[in-house]
């Protein structure tokens, strides 16, 4: 799907990964702090200020303003002079006199002479004027304070002689000499810090957004139900926080008491949206099934037979068809030694199958024991004559299917039923798993009501959301270890 940002969106992407941008700016800040710490080297300055005059001395002639002048003018020029190769040959040759080459080595790139590379030392000079003043500011930075003093000082001895040859007019004169100070002037450790955590939290908010803008999963219903000309039947907000959640995926019923009530009321929405869609079938039986594991329809098949057991006393059938996955019995807490497998396989009558709930009006047939051809048994006449039979005793017989994408079993009884519900996950359902479950619905006689989308994070049209992986349907013992792992 095409993904189209308004600044709502933006803010409400933004705002579900709030979370993330703070770690890595706090990660980017942490780092640059740390990088600085202890893997940057300390940095030493020091300064000195020399004042330019156009004139070696001052008569009584001259006038003193226009000697200022001409010195501003000359200001320019001088500091050229003092970044000139000669000039700095002149300061490396008396440091080299001064301080030992590994000391040297530390600051400056130094050649096979022994002699000081003029463009190293000019890398650690600052040279600038002193706005409107005719004085000239030097700064020398380091991993040596006293070096940096000394490369002050030493130009300040050095420069008038090679001013007086380029220029040949006016003098430098200075007042003090650079003073060594201890205090490291880099790395800037809170600045970096700061500079880390700015390009941590870009870096994060880029991340977010290209992650939106390639992810295919369904936030919206209006766009899938829009692409495949599908009534939105419901849409069921998320329970709460996964923190709650037990090994075994978080199924829950509408008559627990910690539900809340914007769940209730969204399936009693969906239970009046779909009393609309079989209004003009003959049948009242509802397949509920998805594209792929894990996005909720036996939980929701559940509580829709709830919700239409408390609607004028209707009596509802819940049928467990997932005999691959089945968690009805366990939901309801009903015994499973006997159910729809045993009465497709002729093993057992009908009402052996039957299990009454704790729930007034709904009674529940579990899938029984695990077949090895699960297909072929939906897909038999037994499975016709089941339906037939409960149609004529049950107001309404709600079936919970297994997942279209992964088995062929849902297609089976498309001739049985009035249409089938399709459940899709919010961040976890793909527009690709949707398309494949309609082409290969699409082939089959099985009429889709409408479509659910469940989990929802936000009413919002906020499009951030969480993907996770799914697990193929098996059977055998490997399947039934995971079972719990991976049921609907």
């Amino acid at each position: 799907m095409e993904n189209t940002y308004s600044i709502k969106n933006l803010l409400h992407i933004m705002i579900s990964k709030l979370w993330l941008i703070i770690i890595i700016t706090i990660i980017g800040g942490g780092t640059a702090f740390a990088f600085s710490k202890f893997v940057l080297p300390l940095q030493y300055s020091s300064h000195i200020t020399m004042y330019v005059q156009s004139y070696t001395g001052i008569s009584e002639n001259v006038d003193n303003q226009n000697n200022i002048s001409n010195s501003k003018q000359l200001v320019n020029t001088y500091m050229e002079v003092l970044k000139d190769d000669a000039v700095m040959n002149a300061v490396g040759d008396i440091l080299v006199k001064n301080y030992e080459n590994g000391s040297l080595k530390e600051c400056f790139n130094i050649n096979s002479e022994g002699k000081i590379n003029p463009a190293s030392i000019r890398e650690c000079l600052t040279i600038s004027s002193v706005t409107d003043t005719s004085a000239v500011n030097v700064v020398a930075t380091t991993k040596n304070a006293e070096l940096s003093a000394m490369i002050c000082n030493t130009l300040t001895q050095v420069a008038p002689k090679y001013v007086e040859e380029a220029v040949g007019v006016g003098s430098i004169n200075t007042i003090d000499k650079a003073k060594v100070y201890k205090t490291p002037v880099a790395p800037n450790m809170i600045k970096n810090a700061a500079i880390g955590a700015l390009a941590g939290m870009i870096l994060a908010v880029m991340i977010i957004f290209l992650i939106d803008f390639f992810d295919n999963t369904i936030k919206n219903s209006e766009q899938i139900s829009k692409k495949h000309q599908l009534a939105v039947l419901g849409e069921i907000q998320e329970r709460g926080s996964k923190k709650s959640h037990k090994k075994e995926r978080d199924h829950y019923l509408i008559i627990d008491k910690t539900i809340p009530f914007n769940i209730m009321e969204s399936y009693k929405a969906m239970r009046t949206n779909l009393i609309f869609s079989l209004s003009t079938s003959d049948k009242k039986i509802v397949a509920v099934s998805s594209a792929l594991p894990g996005e909720g329809k036996s939980t929701i098949s559940a509580n829709l037979a709830i919700a239409f057991s408390q609607l004028n006393e209707n009596k509802v059938l819940l049928i467990d068809a997932d005999m691959r996955k089945p968690v009805q019995h366990k939901l309801f807490n009903v015994k499973n030694n006997a159910g729809i497998s045993e009465y497709l396989g002729k093993m057992k009558p009908k009402d052996e199958c039957i299990r009454k709930s704790d729930i007034p009006n709904l009674d529940i047939i579990p899938s029984g024991s695990l077949p090895p051809n699960p297909s072929e048994l939906l897909g038999s006449e037994q499975m016709k004559k089941l339906l037939s039979e409960v149609s004529a005793e049950y107001d309404y017989i709600i079936i919970d299917m297994p997942p279209v994408n992964i088995v062929s079993d849902p297609l089976t009884i498309g001739n049985s039923i009035s249409g089938m519900v399709v459940v899709t996950h919010y961040g976890k359902t793909t527009y690709d798993d949707v398309d494949e479950l309609m082409r290969k619905v699409q082939t089959s006689d099985t009429k889709i009501l409408g479509l659910v989308l469940n989990e929802i994070k936000s009413k919002h049209n906020g499009k951030y959301g969480y993907s996770k992986k799914y697990n193929y349907y098996s059977y055998g013992d490997k399947s039934e270890k995971k079972e719990d792992k991976n049921a609907d």
